[in-house]
């Protein structure tokens, strides 16, 4: 079990806002409770100018910490930032045509120009392994279906953020990519045990570790041979998987706990704490920050 402090709760929760320009209310919570972090959409970062100010309005409340300022910027389908030059094609199209160098050059553009913004943490690499044709969740969004194969894009995605001063983030543990079920809608469940998971899903996030990735993100996904308990709620899959089994020490942080997928926790208050006793450092809540005030209080 890794030792975890903290001077106030709102340090645990990423939270959103919706719009171009930030709420007056919301620059007002972050300097009320000094969030961990915030994550933008594709909605909050239309203009450059406007997502620029909106960020350094952000920044300005934080008296103790450097914010994590973080989106989803995985290439392909999954771009909060759109147009040239922050946006480049999905994973599966680099990984597809053995285009490691030319991703490696097209994210490095990307990094540049959201770094500029002020964006310190980019929410990737996806380290799942496309193991079903039916997983829309994932479609495009995977380097491939082996470790052989995504490692490297893993590997780069990793050590470009950092040349860039970005954070990066591995997701979606424990491996989603042999589900079908999308946990935006429901609960998403594997059939495989530890025995597979050590062999195969387990590896992507091995080199992810060994790449030195900031975060690791837990996905709402159960696995009945691992545990009844759905990841994001399991101090088995968290803390025991992830700490103990791939030994990594740095921060975990959960998917958006306002998900259906997460919904058999309970309401927004006990599915944080669900999620903090599992052993999670961080609680990410979309762009519902009346749901995110809920959970601190409880």
């Amino acid at each position: 079990m890794v030792t975890r402090t903290y001077t106030d709760t709102g340090q645990l929760f990423v939270v959103g806002y919706q719009g171009e320009q930030v709420p007056q209310s919301f620059v007002d919570l972050v300097g009320r409770r000094q969030l961990g972090g915030v994550i933008l959409f594709e909605d909050n970062c239309r203009s450059y100018t406007a997502a620029r100010e909106s960020i350094a309005a952000i920044r300005k409340q934080y008296t103790r910490t450097a914010p994590m300022i973080a989106v989803d910027q995985e290439g392909g389908r999954v771009c909060r930032l759109r147009g040239v030059p922050a946006e480049f094609r999905a994973p599966a199209d680099y990984a597809r045509d053995n285009a490691l160098e030319q991703y490696a050059e097209d994210f490095s553009r990307a990094m540049v120009y959201m770094e500029s913004l002020g964006i310190n943490c980019n929410l990737a690499p996806v380290c799942d392994l496309f193991l079903d044709e039916g997983n829309t969740c994932l479609d495009g969004r995977c380097f491939g279906d082996s470790p052989e194969v995504v490692g490297p894009f893993i590997e780069k995605s990793i050590k470009l953020a950092r040349t860039h001063g970005l954070l990066s983030c591995a997701k979606h543990f424990p491996g989603l990519g042999a589900a079908t079920i999308d946990p935006h809608e429901a609960t998403a469940e594997a059939d495989y045990d530890l025995n597979t998971w050590s062999t195969r899903e387990m590896r992507p996030f091995e080199i992810a570790v060994r790449a030195q990735v900031d975060m690791i993100m837990t996905t709402h996904l159960r696995l009945p041979a691992i545990d009844d308990t759905i990841a994001t709620g399991s101090s088995k899959i968290t803390d025991h998987m992830i700490r103990t089994m791939l030994g990594y020490e740095g921060p975990v942080i959960t998917d958006d706990l306002l998900m259906s997928g997460a919904a058999e926790l309970g309401d927004v208050g006990e599915r944080a704490i669900a999620a903090f006793l599992a052993g999670h450092d961080l609680l990410l809540f979309g762009q519902d920050t009346e749901a995110a005030i809920e959970a601190m209080e409880a």
